[in-house]
């Protein structure tokens, strides 16, 4: 950014300086005869005379329009006018550090400054973002009974600064310089430090009025891009938090869909198997009801052992989609019986004893079942599993541990058993959790909040 900068004032100038070069040029092309070796040395003189003017040319006007200014408006007018056009760029579409870098050039500019630096920061950390001529990047750590003052103090001088602020003036002896806070709300958001020369006049009452001012806009301005900032956080966030719940009702529907598959499956190829062979044994026992009495009893006696083991396939059916136990005893009955169907030894370690909201329990009892399967699946032989749950701030905390062989989290095996226990806890504002370490086991859980009219 400051190369280009360079580079577009430096530009025109070397363009004028190529166009005084060019316009001798053709003043010799013009006379038509070739110099003499005098007349020859004498243009050259002119020329590099008169592209040296045009170098100068821009410097020169900017230091004579200043001290003119100066002589008429005063430094303070001329302040003024930094400040008024400082406001008005602060609507731009500008960076802000092209915007303080500009505030630093201006100051300068107009004030016959030796420098201007735009300092900013938060929290006792304050970096030099901006100044003219480059002193390159700074950094300074107040405590906070130094930020404290800073943030109070109005139009500081060198003796001030020397106290509360040393590195601002370290190196520069006795020669005129101003410090002031750029705060809001009486926070110190950042420092406005101009400096003259040694020698050079000192600062005006003007000059500090109009100063102090545009410190304060500095501070207006550093707040404004903290809250755009924080509003940019803020959006991003509610983004994520979006995206997250159009996947979450992805998932939910996708697993809804399986879910509807694996009855249907599970209807298809067990209990409606079942029945088929049920009606077809009836139908046999009936055609043998009166020609082979014994044949009959013997079909109506296995009919009895298929009707049994049809009810029982219903049965785990049922329990499967929403376990009876859970509706009429509660979640730690349902966590007991589901501990003992569990395919690995699992123990609970149970602390509450009160009946909790059904879709808070069916939540809580689903992702510990979700979690018993995934260690029986994963952790390994002769693993062991326990199921906590506990109360503790108003939520309703959960975890299954087993001590089987774990995982690295970052390799992502937690699967979409984890995204699914994250779906139903996150529908009740909860959270869930995963830790595990490769041969350190694995712990799946998280909380959900309790609902005022828990009972």
């Amino acid at each position: 950014m400051r190369l280009r900068r360079l580079l577009t004032r430096a530009a025109p100038l070397a363009g004028l300086a190529l166009l005084v070069v060019a316009v001798h040029a053709v003043v010799v092309l013009a006379i038509g005869d070739v110099p003499t070796a005098d007349q020859a040395a004498l243009l050259a003189a002119s020329m590099v005379a008169a592209g040296a003017t045009a170098l100068l040319y821009v410097p020169v006007r900017a230091r004579l329009r200043a001290t003119a200014a100066r002589r008429l408006l005063g430094a303070g007018g001329l302040a003024g006018d930094v400040l008024r056009s400082f406001g008005s760029r602060l609507a731009d579409p500008l960076p802000l550090e092209e915007l303080l870098l500009q505030l630093a050039e201006s100051l300068r500019r107009t004030l016959a400054l030796e420098s201007a630096e735009v300092w900013t920061g938060a929290g006792g950390i304050l970096e030099r973002a901006a100044s003219d001529p480059d002193l390159g990047t700074c950094s300074m750590v107040l405590s906070a009974e130094e930020e404290t003052v800073v943030a109070r103090a109005g139009v500081c001088g060198a003796t001030w600064a020397a106290t509360w602020t040393p590195a601002l003036v370290d190196g520069h002896g006795d020669a005129p310089v101003r410090v002031l806070p750029a705060t809001h709300a009486g926070e110190l958001l950042g420092l406005l430090v101009v400096r003259r020369p040694h020698g050079a006049e000192p600062f005006t009452e003007a000059d500090d009025d109009a100063l102090l001012a545009l410190a304060r806009q500095i501070g207006l301005a550093l707040h404004n891009v903290r809250l755009g900032s924080a509003l940019r956080a803020s959006l991003d966030e509610l983004q994520r938090q979006a995206d997250e719940l159009r996947a979450s009702r992805a998932r939910v529907v996708a697993a809804a869909d399986a879910e509807r598959r694996r009855i249907e499956r599970d209807l298809h190829d067990g209990a409606q198997q079942q029945l088929y062979a049920l009606a077809i044994n009836v139908r046999l026992a009936r055609e043998l009801a009166e020609s082979d009495p014994p044949g009959a009893s013997a079909v109506l006696a296995e009919l009895s052992t298929d009707l049994e083991q049809a009810l029982e396939q219903f049965r785990d059916l049922a329990r499967g989609i929403y376990p009876t136990v859970l509706v009429d005893r509660g979640l730690a009955e349902g966590l007991r019986a589901a501990a003992a169907r569990a395919r690995m030894p699992t123990r609970l370690d149970v602390r509450v004893g009160r009946r909790y909201p059904a879709e808070l329990e069916a939540t809580v009892y689903f992702c510990c079942l979700e979690a018993l399967q995934n260690a029986a699946r994963h952790a390994g032989e002769g693993a062991r599993a326990t199921v906590r749950i506990w109360e503790d701030g108003g939520r309703l905390h959960f975890e299954v541990v087993d001590d089987g062989v774990g995982f690295e989290p970052a390799d992502g095996l937690a699967g979409a058993g984890l995204a699914n226990l994250g779906d139903r806890v996150g529908a009740l504002g909860g959270r869930p959790a995963l830790r595990s370490a490769p041969g350190a086991g694995t712990t799946v859980g998280g909380w959900v909040p309790l609902q005022p009219s828990s009972s």
